[in-house]
């Protein structure tokens, strides 16, 4: 089932408590994306910048209708918005460097992309369908 609002644009159905818990992880994750930019600053802020970003490129290519992406931008949609790479770039950069500066910009940039994805679940946009509307 897909909701539709108001304005046109369509959001999941996935269950509220569901979408609290991405709302919850979203918000810690964005607590400590800011610590570690605050900390570290250097080439963790545009790297903080370019991991939020990236989830949202594949939207650039165009809209096809309120909330519809065209069929072309559908893959890097959705390969984009998988919480598993983030998190799969976050973990092999915390066993990488000797130090803590040598892992901080790619590691914010996971953890960046991974809120990114995470606040958007919480408001209820996910993976795309073929046709580019909401699954």
């Amino acid at each position: 089932m897909v909701m539709t609002e108001p304005t046109g644009t369509r959001r999941s159905s996935t269950p509220g408590p569901v979408r609290f818990a991405w709302g919850t992880l979203g918000v810690l994750l964005l607590a400590w994306d800011v610590f570690e930019v605050v900390k570290h600053t250097g080439w963790v802020i545009p790297a903080a910048a370019l991991g939020a970003a990236l989830p949202l490129l594949p939207t650039l290519a165009g809209r096809r209708g309120p909330g519809l992406l065209p069929p072309r931008a559908v893959p890097a949609h959705n390969l984009l918005n998988r919480p598993l790479i983030p998190f799969a770039v976050m973990v092999v950069f915390s066993f990488l460097g000797d130090a803590p500066e040598d892992i901080a910009a790619p590691f914010t940039f996971g953890m960046s992309w991974l809120t990114a994805i995470a606040l958007s679940r919480a408001l209820g946009f996910g993976l795309r369908a073929a046709d580019g509307g909401q699954r």
